[in-house]
């Protein structure tokens, strides 16, 4: 069996939670909304631009690993109830959908803080509805952080840092990945200015 891009953590265990109810030889569209929009790390047939109705990006998960630590966390992305997300529509083969979606789930539920869930999304330019799997926050779980304010994000990011990097850096590449997509998101640029302002 091909082995997967787990650059972060090539050592995840696998995760115990059911698969999604594939239908027999169709494609697995998966919605990125964070670092799978530029880094899938699996093979794919495309990626579109598409609308998540009914969840937003937001930084309201806490970080204790990547981008922080338990004595001082960071704050990293999730989707959060309500509103809409302008994203990325992955297309997975449908003869490699069991090992991406084993992937996925080491990848994003380490500390199961998101959970998968099966969505409708509008993909751009044919308007066109599919399933798609992604991940969402739970808000049940500890690491969930609700909605803090412009202004408690950054100072959070600016003094956070974990495995993986400064938690600055974390938003930095979001912020440069979604201009380039051309998707609009003024928090996150706004708690990227104010983050610059408290480490100068």
């Amino acid at each position: 069996m091909r082995k997967y891009d787990l650059v972060l953590e090539p050592d995840l265990p696998p995760v115990d939670h059911p698969l999604p109810d594939f239908v027999p030889n169709e494609d697995l569209w998966i919605f990125g909304y964070g670092s799978l929009m530029w880094r899938p790390g699996f093979d794919h047939k495309g990626i579109h631009d598409a609308r998540l109705y009914g969840y937003h990006r937001a930084f309201c998960v806490s970080s204790v690993v990547h981008r922080g630590t338990h004595e001082n966390p960071g704050l990293v992305l999730g989707l959060d109830r309500g509103g809409s997300c302008r994203g990325k529509a992955i297309r997975c083969p449908s003869d490699i959908r069991e090992p991406v979606v084993d992937y996925l789930y080491r990848r994003e539920m380490v500390t199961r803080v998101y959970v998968p869930k099966m969505v409708r999304l509008k993909l751009g330019g044919s308007g066109e509805w599919v399933d798609a799997l992604t991940f969402v926050a739970d808000p049940s779980h500890e690491q969930y952080c609700g909605r803090p304010s412009v202004e408690e994000a950054a100072r959070i990011i600016a003094r956070a840092s974990g495995r993986g990097g400064p938690n600055r850096d974390y938003l930095v590449s979001t912020v440069e990945h979604l201009d380039e997509f051309g998707i609009s998101d003024g928090p996150l640029h706004a708690i990227l200015k104010l983050v610059d302002k408290l480490q100068d």
